[in-house]
């Protein structure tokens, strides 16, 4: 049977979005809160993903003993995740357990938010945020971030910094939860064999009478401009380079394209900066990727090597993505959209999988887009779409960051 979409919305303003398949053994089903970094005042940075720990600590129903017990009586593959622009919670089940994951996931939505766990849960967050910090290439991206952003939001750190999460009271917490956490901020998903009607049933049962708060997201642009810093780290024994540059936003119709051309140039295997840093040995990795937000878009470069290398790698770096449309081949072309095509419908195969592609594609653009128009649109990139897109991206607006042992600041 044919893939069926269903869209319906509860009267305080909260989605509830899914893809339906008679023909799945499984299903799954989440919940996805537009509330993420970017929607923190930079005092109480690192608040979204504190409170996404918090959603496990129990409620005004379940002990944390208890949500963790009837997961696992269900067998279920649950998880939860924060990034800049959302946080999920979600679960993967077999069908007749779907009922028992959805009011679950609810509940864990209206946490308990105690005092005893807040204060034991920081101690888990500044132990992340340590851990995070011994690891180049993470501190690497917190830099980038900070300095492409200049100030505005998407540049803060998603863990939060150490003075930030020290200083954070259980009181600003529960402000923010009862702010971001509003119905008309959260986007119910799901995939698989699902009953429609029954899954609203549910889920008016759980978020029905929860109350609107009025809450937006600012979207206020990015102050972009050329930028460059260098940390010096003599404990290092690599050199570590990243860069970044405006491009297509999420809701950009051109994202397509710069799937393809950042596949093209900087995929892990065969991608241009491959063959000219990795390949002949002057880096451990260079990377180029597409980086689409809500309203605002990035492509993000990266390069490791050793600190000897430094400036040949940048250079090459910088040569390589600057030549790009030089000499475009149409076989390669081709290549990047079929790889691309087949990660696509690899992730799509699983319900799991569908369930949070359409959570996070109707928290960005409110929208429903089929897999199948997705590949259409993907395989329908030529060449002059690459050639224009590439002309619109300004390179002089990049942010380079270095660190490494012979870096000079």
């Amino acid at each position: 049977m044919p893939l069926a979409f269903h869209h319906h919305q509860l009267p305080n303003g909260l989605a509830i979005v899914a893809e339906t398949s008679a023909d799945a053994h499984t299903a799954g089903v989440g919940f996805f809160v537009r509330a993420g970094a970017r929607d923190e005042d930079a005092k109480v940075m690192g608040v979204s993903h504190f409170l996404e720990h918090m959603m496990f600590k129990g409620t005004a129903r379940r002990t944390a003993d208890d949500v963790n017990r009837e997961f696992d009586e269900i067998g279920a593959n649950y998880n939860a995740y924060t990034t800049h622009e959302l946080t999920a919670y979600y679960a993967h089940v077999l069908p007749e357990f779907l009922p028992r994951a959805t009011d679950l996931l609810g509940d864990m939505l209206r946490p308990a938010l105690r005092d005893d766990d807040f204060d034991m849960e920081k101690n888990v967050i500044l132990e992340e945020i340590g851990m995070y910090e011994d690891r180049p290439t993470w501190r690497l991206q917190d830099m980038l971030l900070d300095h492409y952003f200049a100030g505005h939001p998407l540049g803060f750190r998603v863990l939060g910094t150490a003075e930030t999460i020290k200083a954070l009271s259980a009181e600003q917490m529960r402000a923010y939860f009862e702010h971001r956490y509003c119905p008309e901020c959260i986007t119910v998903a799901a995939a698989g064999r699902i009953d429609f009607d029954d899954l609203v049933r549910d889920v008016e049962k759980i978020a029905g009478a929860w109350e609107r708060r009025g809450a937006r997201r600012a979207y206020a642009q990015p102050a972009v401009e050329r930028r460059e810093l260098s940390v010096r780290d003599e404990k290092l024994s690599r050199h570590y380079l990243m860069m970044m540059c405006p491009g297509p936003a999420a809701d950009d119709e051109r994202r397509y394209a710069a799937r393809v051309l950042a596949d093209i140039l900087g995929d892990a295997d065969g991608s241009r900066l491959y063959w000219a840093l990795v390949d002949p040995g002057l880096a451990d990795e260079a990377d180029f990727s597409s980086y689409p937000q809500d309203r605002v878009g990035a492509f993000f470069a990266f390069a490791s090597c050793d600190p000897d290398r430094a400036a040949e790698v940048e250079r090459i770096l910088l040569e390589t993505i600057e030549k790009f449309p030089g000499h475009l081949e149409a076989d390669e072309i081709e290549r990047a959209k079929n790889k691309i095509a087949t990660e696509a419908t690899l992730a799509g195969e699983s319900p799991g999988g569908r369930m949070r592609g359409i959570g996070a594609q109707w928290t960005y653009l409110s929208r429903y887009l089929p897999l199948s128009e997705e590949l259409e649109r993907i395989m329908a990139v030529s060449e002059a779409d690459l050639r224009a897109l590439f002309t619109e991206i300004p390179l002089e607006k990049r942010t380079v960051v270095r660190l490494g042992p012979g870096v000079e600041g």
